[in-house]
């Protein structure tokens, strides 16, 4: 039982960075109709943006996420504005392969500056452990959770309570429409962008306690993050959290439970599963076609 427990809190943590990057895939996707797969290169750069304040010019822990942050969220502006707005209208194809470019380009920039090694951030959470009883859970993991909740609850907060997460959600309802309401549509997806590079930086940087970071760490969890935000249902907010923490917990327990092999593949047999019984997701609206 204290195996299972453990193993739990450690595949919820990891889904929690799923979680995050999958958000930053939906919030992206709603604004633009656009799937960055640059958003786990997002992830990567922030931190390695991360690393350096904190690690290499020794700032303060919270100092150093913060400005990490703050600078890949104005990077996520620039991308926004040189990499997509201008081929926005062009077929789907042409903007997919833009965004993967863009996360090769940011793979090869960061393996020429910050080189090939795997590096990690040292936190206040890194050393400490939650003793109850028999069981020893880790502070960092437990940290991940605690912060991937604050932060859902801050973005259900901007999104729902202040004008310009109301003109967020207009926009990604009918942004021409929006547009004729008099809303700064180009603002508004510049705003998105960014806050997808800041969450993505804040799952780069709550990933640093349980794994290292390399240049490659950002495609590899990319391409968990991906079926994370379908399995919970593309166009959800809520479904890209869930997806991830789903797609982290039986990640890990097939790791534990399951012959070596499986903890890769579990978790596409469970999405292949389910889209098969709900195409649309498991939070995603059902559209009845008629024929």
């Amino acid at each position: 039982m204290l195996d299972f427990v453990q193993q739990l809190v450690s595949g919820v943590a990891l889904g929690c960075v799923y979680g995050l990057i999958a958000l930053g895939f939906v919030l992206v996707y709603k604004a633009t109709e656009v799937v960055n797969f640059a958003q786990g290169d997002l992830m990567m750069l922030g931190g390695f943006f991360a690393f350096t304040f904190i690690g290499m010019m020794g700032l303060n822990y919270w100092i150093g996420f913060a400005g990490a942050v703050a600078a890949m969220a104005l990077f996520g502006m620039v991308a926004e504005r040189v990499v997509v707005r201008p081929i926005l209208g062009y077929p789907q194809f042409s903007i997919i392969m833009a965004t993967i470019g863009l996360g090769y380009f940011l793979r090869s920039v960061a393996g020429m500056i910050w080189g090939t090694d795997d590096l990690k951030i040292e936190t206040p959470f890194s050393q400490g452990v939650l003793r109850m009883g028999s069981l020893v859970l880790a502070y960092d993991k437990l940290s991940v959770i605690a912060a991937t909740m604050i932060l859902c609850a801050l973005l259900w907060l901007f999104f729902n309570k202040t004008m310009l997460g109301t003109a967020m959600r207009a926009s990604s309802e009918n942004m021409l429409a929006a547009y004729y309401m008099g809303i700064p549509v180009k603002r508004v997806v510049s705003v998105v962008w960014a806050i997808s590079a800041a969450v993505a930086t804040c799952a780069g940087v709550l990933l640093a306690p349980i794994t290292f970071i390399h240049s490659n760490v950002g495609l590899v969890l990319g391409l968990k993050a991906f079926p994370a935000a379908v399995l919970g249902g593309f166009g959800s907010i809520p479904g890209a959290v869930v997806g991830g923490v789903l797609i982290g917990v039986i990640e890990s327990m097939a790791g534990f439970y399951l012959p070596e092999g499986w903890k890769d593949v579990a978790p596409y047999v469970v999405l292949l599963t389910v889209l098969l019984l709900k195409p649309e997701g498991l939070f995603g609206l059902h559209v009845r076609k008629k024929v």
